[in-house]
């Protein structure tokens, strides 16, 4: 249960009083007390429910177990009392249905709930006045992840973009989510073991404070079309996914605070926001960038003149830009957060103006502390930042990257050892600049303000050594020729400069430089702020992105045991094993080895190694204080042959196998042996694996290659399945038979079939894979079938 502040409690016949429930009632109640055993239960009146221990009730209709069916009411969940809407055990992506439905009813109060097991915990909708106070909302929904230590899966994306049919709520879930709401307050509730914590869909003048809903594989807070609202002194830590420190760093559009689609004039102060896949992510949105207008007005210019390509036909007329103007998200207020260790940005605030970035903390996110992209009237004072853009690239790395922005002020800020500390430019963006959000707003990179910053470069940086050549920069102007990069003030500071193309660091046109008395004036302002805890600076022993561990459900919470397969060699298998204390490991049918890393965190690496050549079953079990877990399968330790070459787009395999797996026999593809089919390319291709030196000297590279790979296993009878991942087409024979078909265009997309083998035996695999452009990956598994599962077939 959440932490609540110490007050008055209250005592009903037969149930347990929570302390301080009642702090702002400022009197004891005493309600009935209402059991409840089964689904659609509607409550119409103030009371303390009461659930008996052990109970699980699903939610047959998905409209909610508990239903609220009165204004004003008041909901108390008795001590020990919890909603739960699944068995204990039941796989995190296999809930559904809701777990409290409030509907059009105003002034309602929940305290103490406690509701798991369920896609959404709570769900209110027009239920204007609604408090939610105290309570645990935690192991509800979250997706099984397909990302590895070792790999990235693009189909972990989330897309927050498109929210106006619900899509956060019924694909996503969330543990509370309160939509087309005005004066709502939630506070100090707790949240882990779930995708996402609060979601806000036109939600206005609320209050949400005291809360921590981190260790999340999405977003800790989101909000959409809401404006006029007070977040403050949340933890929202720990909301990530798509990151494995040094491998790679994605975030996959998750966030510790997401805020999307004009939402305006909120105020977010004294949060922590640490390791999300951004710490704050803002984005105007598609509507408001006028994306949903270019779409309609390429379908008509391409129905009105027959052409499919119409970009050079496009105008935006000056009243409809005059009307997208106003659009973004805009004059929020971000002061005194912690927006650090994020696998992208500390903040992303992007096609918005006015808003206010003040006394923040940015320190050590991957690819920059805070990129504002097409933002105007930003400003941006009194932040630290230090020692970003780690594992960055392209153009955004370091502390401040800005591109196409204007009249910005950056001042009185302090750099400590940023890639590079600020970095404006602009580039040709012509989709962009032919949208009405844009080209209403649009003044090129101008009138931006640069002053009383300090920037330190001591070398102690996070980045590792640095190779001869490299450097850290203070400041980066970059303008492609078109001379957009101009009118920049530049003030009181002691600056490493590097100029690149055509540059311009002068005063504006008729002014005079800015002395020591001159110096731009702004006041922050003073606000109110709700809230009683600390969060910023409370979890100092978890500072660092290397903190963030992840498995197929999300991130590890330093707290609960943890068990993770990780990359292994060749005809073995490998798990780290986290917050284990006095860990035994015994191994049936393989050796085993166990490693203990000098960590903080009870950390084991476990090794299994095959014996012999061939198809291995293994059970190790683990064992350590309070915990106790099997790993079973089989370890398959075997020879591939394989062969790899490139091919041109003439010889497409989707339209010529034949022609494409004649290139496979041609003596100058090249050819070696591996010991697994695991291969994550990303964006390289056969010679960035370290297949063989040959291959690395003259293998394909990114696009266009295929790869033709074979072997021979001895296999026990039964049923087998086969496991692949792909991108592109991937195609899998058993003794010449297809088991595996999927000889598509198509990103990172998971397969499997099935196969019996009837005796104990050898049998020939052999894997077909081709890629066309962009990501590719291939990856194969074998594993036993279900004991009854039969071939297709057979």
């Amino acid at each position: 249960m959440a932490s609540v502040n110490s007050g008055a409690g209250y005592i009903v016949p037969g149930v347990l009083a929570v302390a301080g429930l009642l702090a702002t009632v400022g009197q004891a109640q005493v309600f009935p007390v209402l059991t409840v055993t089964h689904d659609d239960t509607v409550i119409t009146q103030s009371c303390v429910v009461r659930i008996p221990p052990g109970t699980a009730i699903a939610d047959a209709n998905r409209n909610g177990v508990i239903q609220v069916g009165a204004d004003g009411i008041t909901m108390r969940f008795a001590e020990g009392s919890e909603l739960c809407g699944a068995p204990a055990g039941t796989p995190w992506n296999e809930l559904t249905g809701i777990g409290i439905r409030i509907a059009g009813r105003r002034g309602v109060t929940l305290e103490g709930a406690r509701v798991h097991g369920f896609f959404n915990g709570l769900v209110a909708t027009r239920a204007d006045e609604l408090t939610v106070a105290g309570g645990d909302f935690s192991d509800n929904y979250r997706q099984r992840l397909r990302s590895t230590p070792a790999a990235e899966d693009s189909a972990d994306w989330l897309f927050p973009h498109h929210n106006d049919t619900r899509k956060w709520r019924d694909e996503h879930g969330g543990a509370v989510c309160i939509e087309a709401s005005d004066r709502v307050t939630v506070r100090e509730i707790r949240v882990r073991r779930g995708q996402n914590g609060i979601l806000l869909d036109r939600v206005n003048q609320g209050r949400i404070y005291d809360n921590d809903c981190s260790f999340l594989s999405g977003w800790g807070l989101a909000l959409w079309r809401s404006s006029r609202n007070v977040v403050s002194r949340n933890a929202f830590d720990f909301c990530v996914r798509g990151h494995v420190e040094g491998v790679y760093n994605r975030g996959q559009d998750s966030a510790g605070i997401l805020c999307f689609e004009q939402c305006n004039d909120n105020v977010f102060a004294e949060n922590s926001a640490t390791h999300g896949g951004d710490g704050f992510f803002g984005f105007a949105g598609q509507e408001a960038v006028g994306e949903r207008w270019l779409d309609a007005e390429r379908d008509r210019l391409r129905r009105e003149t027959g052409r499919q390509e119409v970009e050079e036909l496009i105008r935006v007329p000056p009243e409809l830009a005059r009307e997208f103007s106003a659009l973004g998200c805009n004059r929020n207020l971000l002061i005194g957060n912690d927006f650090s260790y994020a696998p992208a940005h500390g903040i992303e605030l992007t096609f918005s103006e006015g808003n206010v970035l003040a006394q923040n903390r940015l320190v050590e996110n991957a690819i920059c502390g805070f990129w504002g992209g097409y933002s105007s009237d930003t400003r941006i004072i009194e932040n630290h930042f230090e020692g970003n853009g780690g594992m960055a690239y392209g153009l955004e790395r370091g502390g401040i990257n800005m591109e196409h922005a204007s009249d910005n002020l950056i001042l009185r800020n302090t750099f400590l050892n940023d890639k590079c500390a600020i970095h404006l430019w602009w580039d040709h963006d012509a989709h962009l600049l032919k949208a009405p959000g844009v080209v209403g707003n649009y003044r090129g990179v101008s009138g931006n303000v640069i002053a009383a910053n300090t920037f330190t470069l001591d070398g102690r940086h996070p980045f590792g050594a640095l190779r001869p050549n490299d450097r850290l920069i203070v400041l980066q102007l970059r303008d492609d020729n078109t001379q957009q990069v101009r009118s920049n003030y530049y003030l009181a500071n002691t600056v490493a400069l590097q100029l690149t193309n055509a540059m311009e660091w002068a005063v504006k046109p008729g002014c005079e430089p800015l002395r020591d008395g001159q110096m731009p004036s702004v006041a922050l302002p003073q606000i109110d702020v709700p809230g009683n805890r600390q969060p910023v600076g409370a979890r100092p022993q978890l500072r660092g992105r290397n903190r963030i561990v992840m498995d197929e459900w999300g991130p590890w919470d330093h707290a609960s045991p943890m068990v993770r397969p990780v990359k292994s060699a060749p005809g073995e298998l490998a798990w780290d094993v986290y917050g284990v204390r006095a860990l035994t490991v015994i191994a049936t049918g393989v050796k085993a080895q166990v490693d203990h890393p000098a960590t903080s965190d009870n950390a084991a690496r476990i090794t299994a190694r095959a014996p012999q050549p061939g198809v291995t079953p293994y059970r190790i079990e683990l064992q350590g204080e309070n915990f106790a877990r099997a790993l079973t399968g089989v370890l398959v330790a075997a020879t591939w042959e394989v062969v790899v070459f490139s091919w041109k787009p003439e010889v497409d395999p989707r339209q010529d196998d034949a022609g494409w797996r004649k290139l496979a026999d041609d003596p100058a593809a090249l050819r070696a042996t591996v010991g697994a089919l695991d291969f994550p390319y990303g964006w390289g291709g056969p010679r960035d694996q370290r297949i063989s030196e040959t291959i690395t000297a003259q293998g394909p590279g990114g696009d266009h290659f295929g790869m033709v790979a074979r072997t021979r296993l001895r296999l026990p009878a039964g049923a087998w399945r086969l496991k692949t991942l792909s991108d592109d087409g991937v195609r899998v024979k058993v003794n010449g038979r297809s088991v595996i078909e999927n000889w598509t265009w198509h990103g990172p997309t998971p397969n499997e079939g099935l196969f019996e083998q009837v005796t104990d035996g050898e049998v020939e695999l052999e894997v077909e894979h081709f890629e066309i452009d962009g990501y590719a990956v291939l990856k194969l598994e074998l594993e036993p079938g279900p004991d009854q599962a039969k071939a297709p077939g057979s």
